[in-house]
């Protein structure tokens, strides 16, 4: 029974996932216009080399400078956990082949209550989503670990 709720949450999460997938390669392609150098554009140093044409590295690096460090308060600890450690957690999933229901489990692992994560967890995925400085130095910090 637990698998197919599962299935049913992904089928209902699938719409708004495809909409921030599309989001996110509409604001590469502008970075990329907007700074072809770091990304590798033909013609320009770095093109053709491996890890320069879209590399993370890169989108970070135009990330910072289109958006800009994000502020001390957005940066603030929700229940107790920083954005640091949020990141982390989403990592840590990887473990577990980002098996979401072990978000819990790795949060304890780094000291975090269930209760802490699930609030943690809601308040970060909002404040990347409406802040896309935050959303760039989550990005930094997960790429990073």
């Amino acid at each position: 029974m637990n698998m197919f709720k599962s299935m049913i949450d992904t089928i209902n999460a699938a719409p708004a996932l495809i909409e921030s997938a599309n989001t996110l390669a509409a604001q590469a392609q502008t970075q990329a216009a907007m700074n072809p150098v770091a990304f590798g554009a033909a013609g320009m140093p770095g093109a053709g080399f491996p890890g320069t044409v879209g590399s993370q590295a890169a989108v970070n690096l135009g990330n910072q400078q289109a958006y800009g460090a994000p502020s001390a308060e957005a940066l603030a600890p929700i229940a107790g956990v920083s954005l640091e450690t949020y990141a982390k957690v989403s990592k840590g999933i990887a473990a577990f082949g980002y098996d979401t229901t072990k978000l819990v489990d790795v949060a304890a692992g780094l000291g975090v209550s269930a209760a802490d994560w699930a609030v943690a967890q809601e308040g970060w995925g909002a404040r990347i989503q409406a802040d896309r400085a935050v959303g760039s130095r989550f990005n930094e910090l997960y790429t990073a670990l």
